[in-house]
């Protein structure tokens, strides 16, 4: 966050000067490349993290009993995390970015209920201009509308739900019993028989 606040400084989420305000960070700001490499290097850190997270906690079985609520808010928490890197893609505004937002939203469309070409689209009234795709873009091309939104998305929205997702998922924690860890082993010579009366 602290990367993508001083980030906001030097950018301005409009189609015409976004590309412009990049190269003039790496090239003009001091400190603006490794400041935008710092900012990308931490995103992959992050989702590196949160998958590791939840491999361990997948691997000593905390998403069971009593702790299957937490487990499903720490999914949502992956797909935001997931979110907030591919809103982040686009930002730059440069080929790559254009080809994977254009790439993701296209799958988008095939989404299930929400999209027009995915499974009950069409029986839900979905069509090109009112599906999760257009929702996404604010169109339906990858344009000045669909930077707007992304940086909304990436700067504002995401954010703030993902805080209060972690609110509940820290507090969570807090009320299960703290960090789980794997079940404590027990060898076969420390069972103590039962005592006849």
């Amino acid at each position: 966050m602290f990367t993508g606040t001083l980030l906001m400084f030097y950018y301005h989420p409009s189609k015409v000067v976004a590309f412009r305000d990049i190269l003039y960070l790496e090239s003009d700001v001091p400190f603006g490349k490794l400041l935008r490499n710092m900012h990308r290097w931490g995103a992959h850190l992050m989702v590196i993290m949160v998958e590791l997270h939840m491999f361990r906690v997948f691997l000593t079985g905390s998403y069971k009993k009593p702790r299957e609520f937490n487990w499903v808010v720490g999914v949502l928490l992956l797909v935001l995390t997931l979110l907030l890197s591919f809103t982040g893609y686009l930002l730059p505004d440069d080929q790559l970015g254009f080809w994977a937002v254009t790439v993701g939203t296209n799958m988008a469309r095939a989404t299930p209920l929400l999209g027009h070409a995915g499974p009950f689209g069409p029986q839900l009234g979905m069509t090109p201009f009112n599906d999760v795709r257009f929702g996404l873009l604010g169109g339906s091309i990858v344009d000045s509308n669909a930077l707007l939104r992304a940086y909304i998305w990436h700067c504002v929205a995401i954010p703030i739900i993902a805080s209060l997702f972690m609110i509940v998922h820290f507090w969570r924690v807090r009320k299960d019993g703290g960090i789980s860890g794997p079940a404590p082993m027990v060898l076969e010579k420390e069972i103590k028989e039962p005592r006849k009366v």
